[in-house]
């Protein structure tokens, strides 16, 4: 199951569903350049993605301005309520933040303060046009997608229980199918809102005071005063060289930093020797994971809490050390076992006609965030507070007003400077997996951004907010893979051949002629647009 890959010369658009490319294209066409292209494309997402995204969660930009011939990013993950602490559980009796319902959505929303910096900086277009797809879509709706259909079923019982979302997702007592109509009349008026009054209507003005309101009337933690001083920030991108390329990827909070390791370690190794759908190159991978992932759940965190010790996990020295450690067993499986991670996300890239490049990742945490709507916003809000600890030797501690470790990693790889790639996937623990598995299928096996994104899959570890410690691999490989992988102590399970375990990656490829090449994973419902 191969998606056709298109190919054009000016402009690029991929994301993980059809109706988002659309109004990326649209926007475009319209005079707006890259950046103007990925808000518009992140609203849209919140609407006809809804239970993997929207404005009630967070989102991740790296960014290219070809004018200033510069990398930069924008962190747009939200901070943990003021009064936030292990205290407040520890006295209703918990142990652990729950993962969904009132006490899970305790982040400050992030997203649409990174659509008003971003545009602010880089926009060319009137804010208000960016969202209008995004309104027409909630206002008027939109045919429910395979994939949105597979998460309400799922997650039926969520939906059942409040009053909000069953009267969204359901009629006459039953779930909406595929292809039926989905209508978001509330979430139209608060983006309706947001394009009047900008980002103002969500941190000061109306939709916050709405949506604070009804947190408060049931019983949250969030108030006025954690959005009138929220505001995302602007960061350096991270980055390391490979086979003479060099790979971008946001600094912590984000675990994008664990990527750049993974393939720190891979070069001590010639990876195209390996032959890709070998027990070895899936054994080999899923332990330069493992190594990174050790060091990622000892450290990861707000780097404002603190401190991360990014120049040495980053140097080639202890890369060489690591890639060691894996050669003095060669063939036998390590143990590692990592937290439970959601995986609702939402990935997409742009680049126009002028170079511009924009490569950015959204989320809700879990499928329906907390499954919690205050009121009559129309917002889902995330659920990504109840990743925190509450044990106070972690890194990753509940604090008042502190990001979590965050799963968002959207990539970009360049050469000579220029951006060549731009990748990225839903997926939660799978990110930075399927971003190796991208990242050595272009560089090392050298296929298309299509042939790559398709694939056979892994994921190893706990995921989608299910305990495990499994290698995870979609079965379209020889059994005998299975069967060494077993025997070298891997656990392994295989799953569908195309499973959305996997999550789904979109990409762009700007080659050596100038044409662009994008490509949306067989395993969503996206679509890559270009000419």
């Amino acid at each position: 199951m191969l998606n056709i890959m298109p190919r054009a010369e000016h402009v690029m658009v991929a994301t993980p569903h059809y109706l988002a490319s659309s109004v990326g294209s649209g926007i475009l066409q319209q005079g707006g350049n890259a950046f103007d292209s990925a808000i518009a494309i992140s609203a849209a997402l919140g609407v006809v993605y809804p239970h993997m995204t929207g404005i009630g969660g967070d989102a991740f930009f790296l960014m290219y301005d070809a004018a200033t011939d510069t990398y930069t990013g924008f962190n747009g993950s939200g901070k943990s309520a003021a009064q936030a602490t292990p205290d407040f559980y520890r006295t209703k009796g918990l142990q652990a933040i729950p993962q969904r319902g009132i006490l899970s959505a305790i982040t400050v929303p992030g997203m649409v303060d990174a659509w008003w910096q971003v545009w602010e900086k880089y926009g060319r277009l009137p804010w208000e046009k960016l969202l209008e797809p995004a309104i027409a879509y909630a206002e008027k709706g939109f045919p429910i997608s395979r994939n949105l259909r597979f998460w309400m079923k799922k997650d039926e019982a969520f939906i059942r229980a409040s009053e909000q979302l069953s009267a969204l997702y359901m009629a006459s007592g039953e779930l909406l199918k595929e292809g039926d109509r989905l209508v978001q009349k509330e979430l139209a008026e608060t983006l309706r809102r947001i394009a009047r009054d900008g980002r103002d209507a969500f941190y000061k003005g109306a939709v916050m005071k709405n949506v604070v309101e009804s947190i408060q009337q049931d019983g949250g933690l969030l108030q006025e005063e954690d959005f009138q001083r929220y505001a995302g920030e602007w960061v350096k991108p991270l980055s390391t060289t490979y086979r003479g390329y060099d790979i971008y990827q946001m600094p912590p909070n984000s675990q994008g930093f664990t990527a750049l390791m993974m393939m720190n370690m891979l070069e001590h190794i010639e990876v195209s020797a390996i032959p890709r759908a070998s027990a070895n190159f899936y054994h080999i991978m899923s332990e330069v994971i493992k190594k990174a992932f050790k060091d990622r759940d000892l450290y990861l965190t707000d780097p404002h809490f603190r401190e991360i010790p990014l120049e040495r996990l980053l140097s080639k020295a202890y890369a060489k050390e690591l890639w060691q450690t894996i050669q003095e067993e060669p063939f036998k499986a390590s143990e590692h076992l990592s937290p439970a991670i959601g995986q609702d996300t939402a990935y997409a890239a742009v680049v126009d006609e002028e170079g511009n490049s924009v490569s950015f990742i959204q989320s809700l945490y879990f499928d329906f965030g907390a499954a919690y709507v205050p009121g009559d916003s129309g917002i889902i809000l995330q659920n990504r507070g109840s990743f925190f600890s509450l044990d106070p030797a972690c890194a990753n501690v509940l604090e008042p007003q502190k990001r979590s470790f965050h799963t968002l990693m959207p990539a970009m790889v360049g050469k000579a400077g220029k951006p060549c790639m731009l990748f990225g996937t839903q997926g939660g623990e799978g990110q930075p997996q399927t971003q190796l598995s991208i990242l050595t299928g272009v560089l090392d096996y050298g296929l298309s951004i299509q042939e790559a994104i398709s694939l056979p899959r892994w994921v190893y570890g706990r995921t989608w907010g299910e305990d495990g410690d499994a290698l995870k691999l979609e079965h379209r490989l020889d059994d005998q893979v299975y069967a060494r992988l077993k025997r070298w102590g891997h656990q392994v399970e295989p799953v569908n051949p195309w499973d959305g375990i996997m999550g789904q990656a979109q990409g762009i490829v700007l080659d050596e002629h100038g044409f662009l090449s994008g490509a949306a994973d067989p395993r969503g419902d996206g679509l890559a647009i270009g000419w």
